[in-house]
């Protein structure tokens, strides 16, 4: 009796402070937001990189000057006063055209990324979880692509879509559709080699043993564990999508005039006269595509960092 009536305070105190604890104990989104929080370079990416988003979205808008407007008497123009950036050799404002530029070089960079993880999750899941045959047929099939070099393959299907007379309007969405095409093994095997670890814990076996359904622990307890991965492996996307596409339109294989891009923005100074001499055709386009890439590089490095339970700080 006296031994009940010692302990019993205690056990009512540690009652009482559960729901406490519960409350204070943060969720694993939350962690990983205030570590990002902390890291001041991708806080400095993320803002940058919003900025840049909302500067081509609604900057056009407010621009006195049309991206089809010609002007032969003010034909390779330096900056000035009415046109910021200059003009090119058709006498276009370039600032307006960067910012449309913009938006075609982000739109493809996220759609490419959209397309290349969903089709990389997918076939990573079905291999880590099925096993046996068909984990090795698509296994194989991701390492055949993977050897294959990137760059030239992407140059030979490009020329071959020129060679196709498709008009310009089009080739935005063959260059998404090719570019997502070459950017899904790397996901696939990340995210096999995930899964095949995770089904090996302990609460993966212990849905087994609860006899919960395949689709319940798939969805429900495997997946989810591979979102961290996933959300590094899509913000790095981005930037290599945009990379590629920069090089196809600089080779005039990827976005053609008269739709802008900052690779073929960048074409336009085809002669050792125009690198020299006329800097503000190729400067600003080349600064924003080093910013963006270098902005989502920082940010998917900070995201691993904050995501990854076991990385210590210091």
């Amino acid at each position: 009796m006296m031994l009940r009536q010692l302990f019993t305070p205690s056990r009512r105190w540690r009652q009482a402070a559960l729901p406490a604890l519960a409350q204070r104990a943060s969720s694993p989104g939350n962690e990983a937001w205030r570590r990002l929080r902390r890291n001041r370079p991708a806080m400095t990416s993320l803002a940058l990189l919003l900025l840049m988003v909302l500067w081509c979205a609604v900057g056009p808008y407010f621009s006195p000057w049309r991206d089809d407007a010609t002007d032969i008497m003010m034909i390779n123009k330096a900056p000035d006063a009415a046109h910021w950036l200059g003009t090119d050799f058709l006498g276009r404002d370039i600032y307006t055209r960067m910012l449309l530029a913009g938006r075609i070089s982000l739109t493809i960079g996220l759609v490419t990324m959209l397309l290349s993880v969903t089709l990389g999750y997918a076939v990573g899941a079905v291999a880590g979880y099925a096993g046996g045959l068909t984990d090795k047929l698509l296994m194989r099939l991701a390492d055949l692509l993977m050897t294959i070099p990137s760059l030239p393959l992407l140059i030979i299907m490009g020329a071959v879509v020129t060679e196709l007379g498709i008009p310009p309007d089009y080739r935005i969405y063959l260059v998404m559709v090719m570019l997502s095409l070459l950017g899904w093994p790397s996901l696939a095997r990340l995210v096999r080699g995930q899964i095949l670890s995770l089904r090996e814990r302990d609460f993966m076996l212990a849905t087994e043993v609860l006899g919960l359904s395949a689709r319940r622990r798939i969805l429900g307890h495997l997946l989810p564990n591979t979102v961290p991965i996933l959300i590094v492996v899509a913000t790095l996307g981005v930037a290599n999508a945009i990379l590629s596409e920069s090089a196809l339109s600089y080779l005039g294989l990827g976005v053609v005039p008269p739709t802008p891009s900052w690779g073929n923005m960048m074409d336009a100074a085809n002669s050792l006269i125009d690198f020299q001499r006329r800097p503000w055709l190729w400067m600003p386009p080349g600064a924003a595509i080093f910013l963006t890439v270098v902005a989502i590089n920082l940010l998917g490095d900070a995201l691993r960092d904050a995501l990854d339970p076991h990385m210590t700080r210091r």
